[in-house]
């Protein structure tokens, strides 16, 4: 049985508006640099410097670094911000904040202030069969469950799951403080997930830029608890009063950091039990799709461990080029996702994919599929320790993703991705700052699309004038013109407008 933890992210949305979410608002992040989940960096495929008067492909910023002094939107280059982000002390990746659903507690005290309602969404069965219901009749095919569930702590050549440890990327050797009152020889912990015997290594300390080790280790909790485990079954990490997150929470915010490790030690134990039933194993097998917010984590897990330490080198670009930073964010895509009507047996291609970030999120969130292409080597390389990485912690979760493929080179020439772009069901180009050269080879390339297609780009490729633009758009592509909300790109805290254009 699976129980998803949030209500209003799994409605299947029947139309983009371009308003604001009426979810309570979230904390707004502080200034970092690097870019956050669904990252697209666009491929440097023959491409020109944008002029002054297109949207400029903006640096992969949180909305509270992407605002000036004075509230307005402005744009900055990826050097600058960088640069401008060495004097924060948030992490160079945002974090995702807390859903609504999720227990929330008073960070200076012992503070009930976690409302009743938020508890019983948390337990309510009939509010999260009803979510369960809404995945499966948008992809009853979906599949989730690993196949290697519980099949011990090993890969096929009997070496330990290759995981990258939080451990790697904060620890004292890291020059990391520890937390919670532990001294240095008391910092370390393991944490189990749900669907392997293998536990990941962290070490209780905060460090500039770094995993705050307490609050992943709450996070994967909440999120384990939550939706992999039935109303009774989610009780005893639940309750309000004595489950084992209360508690975990509870020892963070007041210090207690032997309190926290016994905590964790009873957490680690009762998963182990469940696990041992076969009760995670079972309740993986009736999930038709995997909740948006753990999609968000689990990617935002393999970003921290893989591109975060290293984001220094997407900052190294040419001058005078357009190989600078553009996002769609994760909820964009989601949307994107939902509009298209994207699901399991379908193939998704993303042209011009920088790190991976969407190619990973549509075969973890869809399960599809999923192809992506990019020619800047530093991206490149970022995103195949992306691909590495997320494997084995889709392993971890014990959740099958679907099949990814990154191509490395220029997307009008790599045979793999002509091929692929035969098959494709949906297309995704971020042409923000494309010039009209390379947009009209793109348009001979969607010739070869088969009829159906959906191609989500920012810009239009059929303009009202025909003679000064490429004429064969209007006849292979019907458009469809739609707003996104605020906040759900990188260079802009503004709405905006985006395409699905269909191949007839």
């Amino acid at each position: 049985m699976s129980i998803f933890n949030q209500k209003s992210k799994f409605k299947v949305k029947t139309e983009v508006r371009a308003v604001k979410k009426t979810l309570p608002e979230k904390p707004k992040p502080k200034p970092t640099s690097t870019p956050s989940s669904a990252s697209r960096i666009p491929s440097s495929s023959a491409r020109a410097s944008p002029s002054t008067n297109s949207t400029p492909r903006a640096s992969p910023l949180p909305p509270s670094a992407r605002k000036s002094q004075n509230g307005s939107s402005r744009y900055l280059d990826p050097s600058s911000a960088l640069k401008s982000s060495s004097t924060s002390n948030s992490r160079k990746r945002p974090r995702a904040s807390h859903s609504p659903a999720s227990p929330s507690f008073d960070s200076d005290s012992d503070s009930d202030s976690a409302s009743d309602d938020d508890w019983q969404d948390q337990l309510d069965p009939r509010k999260r069969l009803k979510r369960l219901e809404l995945l499966r009749r948008h992809d009853p095919n979906r599949r989730v469950r690993h196949p290697k569930v519980w099949k011990g702590d090993r890969d096929s050549e009997g070496e330990l799951l290759p995981i990258i440890h939080a451990v790697e990327v904060a620890s004292l050797s890291e020059k990391c403080q520890p937390v919670m009152g532990l001294s240095r020889d008391e910092v370390g912990v393991r944490l189990r997930y749900p669907g392997s015997n293998h536990r990941e290594k962290y070490e209780l300390v905060k460090g500039k830029d770094k995993i705050e080790g307490a609050q992943d280790i709450l996070n994967v909790v909440r999120h384990v608890a939550s939706i992999y485990l039935s109303e009774e079954e989610a009780r005893p990490f639940l309750d309000q009063n004595s489950g084992i997150y209360r508690r975990l929470e509870r020892c963070k915010n007041l210090n207690d950091g032997k309190g926290f490790k016994a905590a964790l030690k009873e957490y680690s134990e009762s998963l182990f039990a469940l696990q041992r039933k076969g009760v995670i194993a079972k309740n993986l097998e009736s999930m038709r799709g995997v909740p948006q917010e753990l999609v968000s984590f689990i990617l935002d897990q393999v970003y921290d461990r893989t591109v975060a330490p290293k984001v220094d080198l997407l900052a190294k670009y040419e001058n005078g080029t357009d190989n600078v930073y553009g996002e769609l964010l994760h909820p964009f895509i989601s949307d994107i996702f939902e509009r298209t009507r994207l699901t399991s047996d379908m193939v998704f291609v993303d042209l011009g994919s920088g790190v991976g970030n969407v190619v990973l999120q549509a075969a973890l969130e869809i399960g599809c599929e999923s192809w992506g292409c990019e020619m800047m080597e530093n991206a490149c390389n970022l995103a195949d320790a992306q691909k590495k990485e997320f494997a084995a912690r889709c392993r971890l979760w014990g959740i099958a993703p679907g099949k990814v493929y990154l191509e490395r080179g220029d997307f009008r020439k790599n045979e793999p991705i002509l091929e692929s772009l035969k098959r494709a069901d949906v297309v995704l180009v971020n042409n923000q700052a494309f010039t009209s050269q390379l947009n009209d080879n793109l348009v001979n390339m969607f010739l070869d699309l088969k009829i159906g297609c959906k191609i989500v780009s920012l810009k239009t490729f059929v303009h009202d004038n025909k003679l000064a633009e490429n004429d064969v758009a209007s006849s292979i592509l019907d458009v469809e013109h739609l707003t996104y909300p605020e906040e759900y790109v990188s260079w802009t805290g503004a709405a905006g407008t985006y395409c699905i254009s269909t191949r007839k």
